[in-house]
């Protein structure tokens, strides 16, 4: 079920509101229940034959959990490799059993013979969620399991349950103990957000599909985009990735404030940042900090020399890249994140890293470059194969000769040229919120504590039929419903 589909918005989303707020003063167990329930009927509206992996997993996690939680020793960790073998073994057959068989066939030029696996929704997400469980029950940094519905819960919750954010259990399970008083607050601001993430949706990311799709697809078909149209393309998509997950974790963000739970913020300004560094600190937040605790530092992070740092941070960003896609053209992606992340820490260390970062044309430079680094490599991101990348960066720069194809026209720049204005000038919309403290900040991540602006989003009839009149826009979109592009991975 889509956040931006008719069903979502006007038969499961009022009725799974009611009966929360009907359960939630009487029986907070119920309230519970209701909620996990609701949840699964989201996930099985996409497609429930698949119902059945979600629920075992969810099932076995939990018994692992709770027999570490009453064993030590040898044992304890014998628990903690079945957990994580049978984790990994799953999102491993599921999103990678199609990817081995095909470049196996490219390798020897033979068919293994192995049907194809269809990737069932939202698995990474919640196979990192549960790794994140399992790994800190081992460690004792867990809460007592005092129920099954309590951990159900924040596995299944169905906001983030799709597509993220990937929520830390300390972070959701203590909200499950706190009452909140007039819940009129919470729903006004979820609703607001959820109608502005639609906006950008509906409106921006789904406008600048058609422009990225045009060069892209004609790249796929072996043709060689001219550099203006290669870079257009390249843009647009890249506007059209950054207001597709913006919009969708705006919408996660307001869902979850309307059912009385914060979830962590996910998604800041990305565009804005100063370096990739940055970048990484603003774009999918709670990944980059599941790497982080879960993949980088158990390598050994930067505790090992510079030499196994180095490794650690390109082993990271290349599985990051794997995570998102079972294919080569992600492995470049993350391959291209890693080394820009290891140049960016080689240049400031030295000197005249330094020296350059305290003149005042920098910090202007720094985000021109970091952009463009981030649209270079957004390149293979988006592109079907190697093949359709190499053709784009050929055409961006300009090695595509006097072959290359005139494919748009200058009505497709307007909407790319506006999405950016939004992208690089405005506030976002923890920013707008900043006074209702919206979303849950991470600590290491600056962009994450909002600051207030002078304006400030105001409770007035006259904001609340503005808000009226940008739903009902939103709600003549709805029939051009397309998924949301991190619905895929």
């Amino acid at each position: 079920m889509l956040f931006n589909s008719f069903q979502f918005l006007f038969l499961f989303l009022p009725a799974t509101l009611l009966g929360a707020l009907l359960l939630e003063r009487w029986s907070r167990k119920a309230f519970i229940l209701w909620l996990i329930g609701a949840s699964v009927v989201f996930y099985g509206a996409w497609n429930p034959r698949f119902l059945w992996i979600l629920c075992l997993s969810l099932v076995l996690n939990y018994a692992i959990a709770l027999l570490m939680e009453r064993s030590a020793g040898n044992a304890r960790r014998i628990w903690l490799v079945i957990g994580l073998v049978w984790n990994l073994g799953l999102l491993g057959y599921f999103k990678y059993t199609n990817f081995l068989g095909t470049t196996i066939e490219e390798l020897t030029g033979h068919d293994p013979g192995w049907p194809e696996v269809i990737l069932p929704i939202g698995i990474s997400f919640f196979t990192f969620q549960k790794i994140a469980f399992i790994v800190d029950s081992y460690r004792g940094q867990t809460a007592s399991l005092r129920s099954f519905g309590r951990f159900a819960l924040f596995v299944l919750f169905f906001p983030q349950l799709i597509a993220g954010p990937i929520v830390h259990h300390s972070e959701f399970i203590p909200q499950l103990d706190r009452r909140r008083g007039d819940r009129t607050s919470d729903i006004s601001i979820g609703l607001v957000v959820l109608v502005l993430g639609l906006i950008k949706k509906l409106y921006i990311a789904d406008t600048l599909a058609l422009p990225a799709n045009i060069v892209f697809n004609a790249a796929a078909a072996h043709g060689h985009p001219g550099m203006a149209d290669a870079w257009t393309g390249a843009l647009a998509y890249s506007a059209q990735i950054y207001f597709d997950f913006s919009a969708y974790s705006d919408m996660a963000i307001g869902l979850g404030r309307m059912f009385g739970f914060d979830l962590p913020i996910n998604f800041t300004s990305p565009y804005k940042a100063a370096s990739i560094v940055d970048f990484w600190r603003r774009w999918h937040i709670t990944l980059s900090r599941f790497l982080r605790d879960y993949l980088y530092i158990p390598l050994g992070g930067n505790r090992r020399g510079e030499n196994r740092r180095r490794f650690n941070l390109l082993a990271t960003m290349v599985l990051g890249g794997l995570w998102h896609g079972a294919g080569w053209s992600f492995v470049l992606w993350g391959f291209l994140h890693g080394i820009y992340l290891l140049i960016a820490h080689a240049f400031s260390a030295l000197p005249a890293g330094r020296r350059m970062g305290k003149s005042a044309w920098w910090p202007l430079a720094a985000r021109v470059l970091t952009f463009l680094a981030v649209v270079i490599a957004w390149v293979p991101f988006r592109a079907a194969d190697m093949g359709t990348t190499f053709r784009m960066w050929q055409g961006m720069f300009g090695w595509a000769g006097a072959g290359g194809m005139e494919l748009l026209r200058t009505a497709h720049l307007v909407p790319v040229a506006g999405a950016f204005a939004i992208a690089f000038l405005a506030p976002n919309i923890y920013e707008i919120f900043a006074w209702e403290r919206l979303g849950l900040p991470s600590p290491g991540y600056p962009a994450t504590k909002a600051k207030p602006l002078l304006w400030k989003w105001r409770w007035t009839p006259v904001y609340g039929v503005a808000t009226g009149i940008v739903f009902a826009a939103a709600v003549l979109k709805l029939n051009d419903v397309s998924p949301f592009i991190y619905f895929r991975f």
